[in-house]
């Protein structure tokens, strides 16, 4: 009898073939499951309690998936999928995770029919082409310059969070800080719209949410160096931006002089005085109204500044900078000796220091054409401000890609309804045994108006047929389930509409990742890291060969 052969460690776990893939399928089920509830405008929330006990309190898709810690793999992949939403749209991160899910639901019955996965695989990719023509023939043109229209898409995307109960505050913040920021470079450069580095949202709790603004400029936590002796309100300002300390230049290390006079010593404190004062004179040439670096500032090279009439502010985040530098036409200098004259910022109305609650905040506002703003958001408490800032977030990514991409389609599940009619239509067209999951990823995109009309706590048989007849009269409507009542109405009467871009990488993200869990037949899990403590410490630097590999560095994480 053959000995039965061990090739991997004793404490590692495997499995191989379907059971591996029915954990996987079974793992994704569990996290759409997790928010399914959120989705639509009745959606629920989730309270979720971080590890350092704050409370998150949240219908946000993916800020519900970054709190929770899972271990499974494909638990872990399907969390990623949301995170690649929202960086790459910033909206339909609840969707995606749901869509997943119901995709391998509907994969599960043809796995235990011994359909290979490769099949389904190759159906699934069929049937995404064609889930992607449906779009295209459902998408019409938008004006991005007609105020109106856009407030209306912003809205109906963010009519399901928990902000829209302000009314259109949240889309016209989001819409004032896109339109501010974006930079036309015209012909093959298109538009740049860089919201992450340049719309800068601030939380100061207090205040009433009315009290929201955008600000035609940047605000930074700050306060002068000398705040009885410095300005606080200048108008028209002129801004020296610097990236270099204005005190003097420290040894890189320990540094130690040795000095055989007492007249030494009082030569090298006068060297650095005259080096800090001959820096300042280098600035003052140049006469700025504000000094701003992102480094230390001496007391003597404030006193020097204070004499000048010169206020100064030090140690500011380079974000920050970079945020002034594009609002009021700076450039940040390295060296006070390479200062020109058009390095210095002209373009803010306003510098001001004003007290909010018990800090100070630096204001540098009414600039000319600022292509860098602040959001100010005004609240109740933290809680309340971070879910108002991850609304406004979401809201700011959607007019982003309308910008980007100008085209709509219906919302409310109308979409994924006009999908599943055109995939049931061209299906007797696939051959083979690849016309069944061809098929069944139009079933799975029912389940968006499905969970719409749930969440309402409407009868979801009776709407979900209608909605069926529907679009049976007539392929390629814009009907679909209103989020407030669960009731089947026209989309394009009641104004509910989503970026295409955004139902694009939804359904692309929902299938693909629902493509690559089926493939995986094997899971190998219990790897650890090989134990180099023995080693010498501090000895030569171990070289890794395939034998003493860290074999967690090996597989993708």
């Amino acid at each position: 009898m053959q000995v039965p052969v061990t090739v991997l460690n004793a404490n590692t776990k495997r499995e191989t073939g379907k059971k591996a893939q029915f954990a996987n399928i079974a793992a994704a089920k569990a996290v759409a499951d997790i928010i399914r509830t959120t989705l639509g405008p009745r959606s629920m929330l989730k309270m979720l309690l971080d590890p350092n006990g704050g409370i998150v309190l949240t219908n946000d898709g993916h800020a519900i998936l970054r709190e929770i810690d899972v271990t499974h793999p494909a638990a872990k992949s399907m969390i990623q999928l949301s995170r690649t939403q929202d960086e790459e749209v910033g909206d339909g991160t609840t969707s995606v995770i749901i869509l997943a899910g119901e995709m391998l639901h509907m994969a599960e019955p043809f796995l235990e029919k011994n359909i290979h996965p490769t099949v389904i695989v190759r159906g699934f990719a069929r049937a995404l082409e064609d889930a992607i023509k449906v779009i295209d023939q459902l998408a019409f043109p938008i004006e991005t310059d007609n105020r109106e229209q856009m407030l209306n898409v912003v809205n109906s995307c963010i009519g399901t969070k928990f902000t829209h109960r302000f009314g259109t505050l949240m889309a016209d913040l989001a819409l004032d800080a896109v339109r501010c920021v974006t930079v036309d470079h015209g012909g093959a450069g298109g538009k740049e719209i860089d919201i992450k580095n340049y719309a800068k949202v601030e939380k100061i709790p207090g205040g009433t949410i009315e009290d929201c603004r955008v600000l035609k400029g940047v605000m930074f936590n700050k306060d002068v160096v000398i705040p009885g002796r410095m300005r606080r309100r200048i108008e028209n300002p002129r801004i020296l931006l610097l990236d270099c300390p204005l005190e003097y230049k420290k040894g890189e290390n320990q540094t130690n002089v040795e000095l055989t006079k007492e007249e030494d010593w009082a030569a090298l404190l006068k060297q650095e005085e005259e080096q800090i004062q001959r820096q300042c004179e280098q600035i003052m040439a140049f006469k700025p109204d504000v000094v701003i670096t992102e480094k230390g500032l001496s007391d003597l090279a404030a006193h020097y500044l204070t004499k000048a009439g010169v206020s100064a502010i030090r140690r500011l985040r380079k974000t920050d900078n970079n945020r002034i530098a594009r609002a009021c036409g700076a450039t940040i200098v390295n060296r006070t000796d390479e200062i020109r004259d058009s390095d210095i910022g002209t373009g803010a109305g306003l510098f001001e220091v004003v007290k909010i609650g018990d800090e100070f905040f630096t204001f540098i506002v009414d600039c000319k054409a600022p292509k860098a703003c602040t959001v100010l958001l005004r609240g109740a408490s933290k809680d309340i401000l971070n879910e108002v800032e991850r609304n406004l977030t979401d809201a700011m990514g959607v007019a982003r890609n309308i910008c980007l991409e100008p085209r709509l389609v219906p919302g409310g599940g109308a979409c994924e309804m006009a999908i599943s009619r055109g995939l049931a239509d061209r299906a007797p067209a696939v051959e083979g045994v690849e016309q069944w999951p061809y098929k069944a990823v139009g079933v799975a995109m029912e389940v968006i108006p499905r969970t719409l009309a749930q969440n309402c706590g409407a009868n979801v048989i009776r709407t979900l047929t209608k909605l069926r007849a529907k679009h049976a009269e007539s392929p390629g409507c814009s009907w679909g389930i209103d989020g407030e009542t669960g009731e089947v109405k026209d989309m394009k009467a009641l104004g509910v509409w989503e970026p295409y871009q955004v139902k694009a990488q939804t359904i692309k993200t929902a299938i693909e990742s629902a493509q690559m869990l089926l493939r995986i037949d094997d899971i190998v899990s219990g790897l650890s890291k090989k134990d180099r403590s023995g080693g010498p410490r501090g000895g030569a630097p171990e070289v890794e060969d395939h034998d003493n590999v860290d074999s967690e560095r090996m597989l993708a994480e």
